[in-house]
């Protein structure tokens, strides 16, 4: 007899894997345009704040660094999920958890984007 399983437990299995392996993927890409293009503009940039302001201030510097922010984001709750589920056997602490921690995450990507789009 199978026993049902209680929600919020882990079964993610592969989805779960291959879901941080993107992101991490993401992160990668991300992070090696957007250092790219911070060793390209510090060559034509100068190294004042201004001109730094000015050169974050181009849209795609913008979606590239938005873009690694949500990847990290979704990387943290995968890994954090999964750390939860295999470790935190009380459901009412699970469910606490998981909700600090996406309160933590939603307010950090709502902070990023206040602060890269404003």
């Amino acid at each position: 007899m199978v026993k049902p399983r209680k929600g919020l437990s882990a079964g993610h299995g592969i989805n779960s894997w291959l879901q941080q392996r993107l992101t991490a993927v993401i992160m990668l890409i991300s992070i090696i345009i957007f250092g790219g293009l911070i060793l390209l503009a510090h060559n034509v940039v100068g190294s004042s704040i201004a001109s730094w302001q000015e050169y974050f201030s181009f849209t795609i510097v913008k979606i590239i660094a938005q873009i690694t922010i949500l990847a990290v984001v979704l990387h943290a709750w995968i890994g954090m999920r999964d750390v939860v589920m295999d470790y935190v056997k009380c459901y009412g602490l699970r469910v606490t958890l998981y909700t600090g921690i996406i309160l933590w995450l939603l307010g950090s990507t709502i902070y990023s984007f206040i602060v890269i789009w404003a």
